[in-house]
């Protein structure tokens, strides 16, 4: 089935992709990945769980003011986890006016299983934002983490850990940024996964 808009938004970071690795294979004449420079290429392809986990650590410990994420379902095998709480922790406490905002495409699991996340978004209800996506939004295969405006970690689909994560590319970061929002707006009527647990409790 086809998913609105997807490929348009997959095709730019496809060509991003390509274009940097391009790039670089081209001035050191092997077609290996050499690692990010300084003010230079900062994207790492990722293809295992502990990859994207490690990415989406690190990009939130980047984080100044806002943490952003479309998941289906909170995947506990990546935040769920104790270091990843930690980051949001430390982010939520430290930061001035700081906010992590969570739109969930299918929340069927979460309702079911209990998740420390959403446990430390009831404790933290002024920073962090747990929604479901409207129903009428358009409906993403992807899934993303970003911090700020500028770093992010990407899986063109939720059920496969292949990805990228750029720490510093706004172009991407800001396009999907530009995404959620539109979703995130639509999605105000829901009230989140916060409110709904709150009901039934």
């Amino acid at each position: 089935m086809a998913v609105t808009g997807e490929l348009d938004a997959n095709s730019a970071l496809a060509q991003l992709a390509n274009a940097r690795y391009a790039s670089e294979s081209a001035g050191s004449g092997r077609g290996t990945t050499p690692p990010p420079r300084e003010g230079g290429e900062t994207l790492t392809v990722l293809t295992s769980l502990a990859e994207v986990r490690a990415a989406v650590n690190e990009i939130a410990a980047t984080a100044q003011r806002r943490i952003t994420i479309y998941t289906p379902d909170l995947e506990p095998d990546l935040y769920d986890q104790t270091a990843f709480l930690e980051v949001i922790k430390h982010f939520v406490l430290t930061r001035s006016f700081s906010k992590v905002r969570v739109l969930l495409a299918e929340p069927t699991r979460v309702m079911r299983d209990s998740n420390r996340f959403v446990a430390m978004g009831k404790r933290l209800s002024s920073c962090i934002d747990i929604r479901y996506a409207a129903a009428q939004a358009p409906q993403r295969a992807s899934a993303y983490l970003i911090a700020d405006d500028r770093a992010i970690v990407y899986r063109m689909r939720a059920e496969s850990w292949d990805g990228v994560a750029d720490i510093n590319n706004q172009v991407m970061a800001r396009l999907y940024l530009q995404e959620f929002d539109q979703v995130w707006n639509a999605s105000e009527v829901e009230r989140g996964l916060r409110t709904r647990t709150a009901r039934r409790g």
